[in-house]
């Protein structure tokens, strides 16, 4: 895959890519953060975080080292431009699975995530794994491609012709392209909420950079009419953790007690009110229809 992202067609998706993890990750603060997988983009370049990690699973590292010196950050301005990738090493820190980060629970405040679910032994556990790692209301920015757009049919309709011994595929052949609505699936089953979502690249499934050239129009255009069938997606999501409540540190709460005034009471001073005195009874008095009757009675 790491070949073929020095295509035409690989560049330009890249060149789509860096500019979206650019622009999530500039706003996300926190202490740690990492990306897993991909040396060709570096999703962490815009963000300001002091401790940044990049970590590459075992096929990652061997990708890689048969790159040699591709095996850096990408240049922006040279990918967008048509160039080859720069030959700017980025220091790989971790080599480690993705499904068992050595990272403990609750230790991460972002994790990127540019085509690893795609790569993955087991793209659901490493979601799971992810979720482990991640501090409450850390962040996940993942990208991928879409199965739903025309790189997707173009892809489809090479395997059926390559069972019939004809033609070449157009994406590479390595790990499972998931949809994304089978991903917003797995991130709600994981208690994370899907902050935001974008589709791009539009542009038919050509190889020659002439050919894509000149379907540029299709980008605004699919962003307009028919934005769910980009060929790729880009997806930044939040970690909830339902019913937390945040505690304040003990030294700021006996502050707080110590600050407030207490009443005392002045008992020198303090007068007692005099009880009420005991109601008494009350006679009622008969009517003059009683009256009356009891002195005829009498009479009789």
């Amino acid at each position: 895959m790491h070949r073929w992202f020095d295509s035409p067609p690989g560049r330009y998706l890249l060149a789509w890519e860096q500019a979206r993890f650019d622009d999530a990750v500039a706003d996300i603060f926190g202490y740690h953060s990492l990306q897993l997988g991909m040396p060709l983009l570096d999703g962490l370049r815009a963000n300001r975080m002091p401790h940044q990690w990049l970590a590459l699973g075992q096929e990652g590292f061997a990708a890689g080292a048969m790159l040699g010196p591709w095996a850096g950050a990408a240049d922006a301005d040279a990918v967008s431009a048509g160039g080859s990738v720069p030959p700017e090493r980025r220091a790989i820190d971790l080599l480690t699975e993705s499904v068992a980060l050595p990272f403990a629970e609750n230790s991460l405040d972002l994790l990127v995530l540019p085509h690893t679910l795609e790569l993955s032994i087991d793209p659901h556990a490493t979601l799971r794994e992810v979720e482990r790692v991640l501090m409450p209301e850390g962040r996940v920015v993942i990208s991928g491609l879409n199965p739903a757009s025309l790189w997707g049919l173009r892809q489809r309709r090479a395997r059926l012709y390559q069972r019939l011994g004809k033609g070449h595929l157009y994406l590479p052949d390595v790990g499972e392209f998931i949809g994304y609505r089978r991903l917003r699936d797995w991130l709600r089953l994981l208690s994370f909420e899907v902050e935001s979502a974008q589709f791009g690249c539009y542009r038919p499934a050509v190889r020659s950079t002439q050919w894509l050239d000149r379907f540029g129009f299709m980008d605004p255009w699919g962003e307009k009419w028919w934005p769910i069938f980009g060929a790729a997606y880009f997806v930044v999501a939040v970690k909830r953790v339902h019913g937390m409540r945040l505690l304040e540190p003990a030294w700021r709460t006996q502050r707080q007690r110590s600050a407030g005034t207490v009443p005392i009471a002045n008992r020198a001073h303090t007068a007692t009110a005099p009880a009420a005195p005991a109601a008494q009874p009350v006679a009622r008095k008969r009517p003059a229809s009683f009256k009356q009757h009891d002195k005829d009675r009498n009479t009789v």
